[in-house]
């Protein structure tokens, strides 16, 4: 049996770092800051480039169309970005929800 179990349908959706984003946490690491997320991309929301100093962050498309560099990325995609590579800027030309990882504490730069 897995140590922890979460279902979606409990969680809540709470503001994001960025205008347009929501977050449902799904699972923090208290010991190296790392989270399981939930994130929901409104509708025309851009998020600027940027990069994670401190972790590396693997994204699933779930549902909706991400663009990334002028291609439409659809469910069933994978984004990988190792901690320190700049990465974005990212467009929900839908709303996009994702499953993502961050293996460490969560900064912006």
């Amino acid at each position: 049996m897995f140590p922890y179990i979460t279902q979606a349908q409990d969680g809540k959706w709470q503001p994001g770092p960025y205008a347009g984003v929501e977050l449902m946490v799904l699972h923090k690491d208290e010991a190296t800051g790392g989270a399981t997320v939930l994130r929901k991309f409104h509708a025309g929301t851009t998020i600027p480039a940027h990069t994670h100093r401190l972790t590396n962050e693997t994204a699933y498309v779930l549902s909706g169309e991400w663009v990334e560099s002028d291609v439409v990325h659809l469910p069933g995609t994978l984004f990988f970005a190792p901690k320190g590579t700049r990465h974005g800027p990212h467009h929900a030309k839908t709303e996009v929800i994702s499953l993502t990882h961050f293996d460490g504490p969560l900064t912006l730069d």
